[in-house]
């Protein structure tokens, strides 16, 4: 088993990859060793959605502006008003403090400066490792998040169903730091079982794709069965680690 490196942990995208402009914190992922811009290739060969269209707009955008500090992540609305992400998307490292709920909003469907719908977060739930004092707990099936928003936007927008099958075939839908205004997928990645929580697969995602839904195609459309936590390049491609969709602690319905 390949031990996946982590090399961006807070995946926040700053000033310069919010404009979508080459930085070397990429570097890693645009080079993969001595196979110069393949990786980067492979993101910006990526399908773009109409983030405005269904079922897509049920996917978005997790964003975060400071005094020093503009970030953000990928999203998914899975019920009117429960997005998932990664718990990583929500602290801030630099700082050693967990960014407050007001300062976060989600803006699904977002598309080049405009979305289908937009809501403050009103609360979030995490796991209970992460809730003791100011500190960030590293272990990857602790990287989970569930922002409840202040409106129930969901009911416009719609939102996935959650995976039910033991599919091992998948694709990443998100907003990559190279292209941070389009919502693009990627290919179907093979997906392989690390653990009962954690999954594994060679795909192209990067910085600003943390969050964001791992979909399997059902008889119905895609339904989301985990998150993308981390990533680790490697001559093969990005190796991406994601949290199964078991390990969310999700409302009752």
């Amino acid at each position: 088993m390949r031990l996946l490196v982590l090399i961006a942990v807070w995946m926040w995208s700053g000033t310069a990859v919010a404009q979508g402009r080459f930085s070397t914190v990429w570097e890693p992922v645009c080079t993969l060793g001595s196979n110069s811009a393949a990786g980067c290739e492979d993101i910006r060969a990526r399908e773009i959605l109409d983030a405005s269209s269904e079922p897509w707009r049920a996917i978005g955008r997790v964003n975060f502006a400071g005094a020093s500090q503009r970030s953000h992540c990928t999203g998914v609305l899975v019920s009117e008003r429960h997005v998932l992400t990664a718990a990583h998307c929500l602290y801030n490292a630099a700082r050693k403090r967990w960014i407050p709920p007001t300062s976060l909003r989600f803006a699904a469907g977002y598309q080049r400066g405009e979305y289908a719908a937009f809501s403050l977060v009103g609360s979030y739930h995490v796991a209970s490792e992460q809730g003791q004092g100011t500190a960030f707990d590293n272990r990857a099936s602790k990287d989970w998040a569930v922002l409840e928003l202040q409106h129930p936007i969901g009911r416009d927008v719609g939102f996935l169903p959650i995976a039910q099958s033991g599919d091992q075939t998948a694709f990443v839908t998100g907003y990559p730091g190279l292209r941070p205004h389009v919502l693009s997928r990627t290919p179907t990645c093979n997906i392989a079982q690390m653990s009962t929580s954690l999954l594994s697969a060679i795909c192209p995602v990067m910085m600003g794709d943390s969050g964001a839904p791992l979909l399997v195609e059902t008889d119905t459309g895609p339904a989301v069965a985990g998150i993308l936590s981390r990533i680790a390049p490697t001559p093969e491609g990005i190796n991406a680690m994601f949290l199964s969709i078991d390990v969310f602690e999700l409302p009752v319905p």
